[in-house]
């Protein structure tokens, strides 16, 4: 067991409430569309799409982005757990409750209500933490007033019903509903307290998303 000092402890606490702001700076600045505030919220190298990098790239493609077809919107961050890798890198995952103003060609405007997660990747320059990279995972997303029961749960107006990947980082849910019962393996240790979510993981790859400025 390796013992931390006071200092060692302090500073990680200070790197825990930094790194949880990240999520509720980035929900304040994307629905107020403050994209230079947002931007600065990731590293300067950061990378965009399969060519691009830099915060004046990332702040392009969002100002198109969040100009089509969001003609508001609200974030609203739930739990967030966060594991190190070392101290200048970390990861983690936090909820998120949307609700976007969708303009509809031809018809009435509809509010769209999304379940998502974030698979957040954190890095430490110059003194700061960052968002080295977001990855979203989608549950649903539909108009307010027709619950997504069933199928294709990602509903947006205007185009065609998709499945979501909000399961697909956690090889549990699909085993879960695969078996009959409950399991009859034996209970494994409680994971290390940075080891959580690699442990729920086990090994699975991140989904391919397309990704949506949400």
């Amino acid at each position: 067991m390796i013992t931390q000092t006071i200092e060692q402890r302090v500073a990680r606490l200070e790197a825990l409430d930094e790194i949880r702001q990240l999520p509720a700076k980035y929900a304040l600045s994307l629905d107020m569309r403050d994209m230079d505030a947002m931007v600065c919220l990731f590293p300067e190298d950061v990378r965009v799409g399969k060519e691009d990098s830099g915060r004046k790239a990332l702040r392009s493609y969002m100002d198109k982005t969040l100009r089509s077809p969001f003609t508001g919107t609200s974030h609203h961050i739930g739990g967030h757990i966060i594991e190190f890798d070392d101290e200048a890198h970390a990861h983690g995952i936090v909820y998120s409750k949307n609700e976007h103003e969708t303009p509809v060609k031809d018809g009435e405007d509809e509010w769209v209500i999304m379940q998502m997660m974030y698979v957040d990747d954190y890095i430490r320059q110059d003194g700061r933490w960052y968002f080295a990279r977001r990855l979203p995972l989608y549950w649903y997303a539909t108009d307010l007033n027709k619950p997504p029961v069933g199928d294709k749960k990602m509903r947006w107006p205007g185009s065609d019903w998709t499945e979501g990947n909000f399961h697909k980082l956690f090889p549990s849910f699909a085993e879960y509903w695969e078996r009959d019962g409950s399991s009859e393996q034996p209970v494994p240790e409680p994971a290390a307290a940075e080891d959580f979510l690699n442990q729920m993981r086990r090994g699975a790859a991140a989904p391919k998303v397309k990704i949506r400025a949400d």
